[in-house]
């Protein structure tokens, strides 16, 4: 494996679309007490129930703490390749490379990573282990790494068309705790430098009380080319109302990369979702201090879903729209499978389906 200091745009790679082929998908086995209530037992099943739903049509990799191995290998199907690899927790969509192409040969992007705001506002102290991760899988994949570690990026932060359009939002890019010494325009000038984009569209949120910063994965993805889901309610007293309702009219006065008017479909939010006490008692406290307190409202929603080659596994919760949700993905992905896989103990830790996904694009 070389590490290589150039820009991958100048090189001629372009970070690929989530629905394009895929060669297959990194995971990392859940084992952190503070984000995965009683010993993440149950999030462990719903890992394993997502593992299972790609595993169908493309390779997963699963990464393991060495205490945490042979419980893994016991769990995943035998086609699921677990490698021994150390992590702080179980994020894999913003600890794992992203993933670059010139259409003949991959690399991945070494990004920075300090836990979603680092000293600032981050999650977790310390981060060393997940800053390592993205190193250490383009070295077992044998695949050359660009060190852009010097730059904060998850890759729940971006979404890509793969024909150079980039989605993000400010309050994700822009907030204290990434890169506060880059102006808005440096930090669009590095998107373009590292994934190949043309165009970068600045959405100004995301999800209400999305602890991310409020990550693009959780409310807007590319479904096709100048196509995407918003998350969305209809509901005026919800706060979530006036965040959709800005981001639909950024979408609505916009283009994509190749002029082209961008089409919007709303994917309904499921009811608010609110963490239990029960829950809470099974989790463990972070330097003395609760992670969770009962009642507290999580970022649930179904734009947080995985394409894989075959399937779309999206999160369920029990609600209502859970259905309408799998019928609006069936009707823009309709040559895939979507699969709902109740997703309540993925979110408790924080993120979702897309979170705890990274693909590794076919070449």
């Amino acid at each position: 494996m070389k590490i290589l200091h150039s820009l991958p745009a100048e090189d001629g790679y372009y970070m690929p679309a989530e629905f394009a082929p895929h060669s297959g998908c990194i995971m990392i086995f859940p084992h952190r007490r503070d984000s995965w209530q009683f010993g993440a037992y149950s999030a462990r099943k719903a890992f394993a129930e997502v593992i299972r739903a790609i595993s169908r049509s493309e390779k997963v990799i699963v990464c393991a703490r060495y205490d945490d191995y042979d419980c893994a290998r016991e769990m995943l199907p035998d086609c699921v390749r677990v490698i021994e690899m150390e992590s702080d927790d179980a994020w894999a969509r913003d600890v794992a490379p992203t993933f670059v192409t010139n259409g003949k040969t991959l690399r991945g992007i070494d990004w920075g990573f300090n836990a979603w705001g680092g000293l600032e506002d981050g999650l977790y102290f310390p981060w060393d282990k997940d800053n390592k991760m993205a190193r250490k899988l383009c070295d077992a994949l044998d695949i050359d790494t660009y060190d852009r570690r010097s730059f904060i990026l998850e890759g729940g932060s971006i979404h890509t068309d793969g024909e150079g359009t980039v989605i993000t939002t400010e309050a994700c890019l822009l907030s204290k705790g990434r890169n506060p010494r880059l102006t808005k325009e440096k930090i669009e000038q590095q998107l373009k430098n590292n994934l190949g984009a043309k165009k970068i569209i600045w959405l100004p949120c995301g999800i209400y009380l999305d602890e991310t910063n409020e990550h693009i994965d959780n409310i807007c993805a590319f479904t096709a080319p100048a196509e995407v889901v918003l998350a969305w309610t209809d509901d005026p007293a919800d706060p979530q109302y006036a965040m959709s309702q800005k981001c639909m009219e950024v979408l609505a006065n916009t283009t994509d990369a190749k002029g082209r008017a961008i089409t919007v479909h709303k994917l309904p939010l499921p009811k608010p979702v609110a963490i239990t006490a029960e829950e809470c008692s099974g989790l463990d406290n972070m330097n003395g201090e609760p992670t969770r307190t009962p009642g507290e409202r999580l970022a649930a929603s179904y734009v947080n879903f995985y394409i894989a080659n075959g399937a779309v596994v999206c999160p369920q919760f029990g609600d209502d729209n859970d259905g309408r949700a799998v019928e609006i993905l069936s009707e823009l992905f309709p040559d895939r499978e979507v699969v709902g896989v109740y997703a309540r103990d993925i979110l408790i830790g924080g993120g979702n389906i897309h979170c705890i996904t990274q693909q590794i694009p076919q070449v």
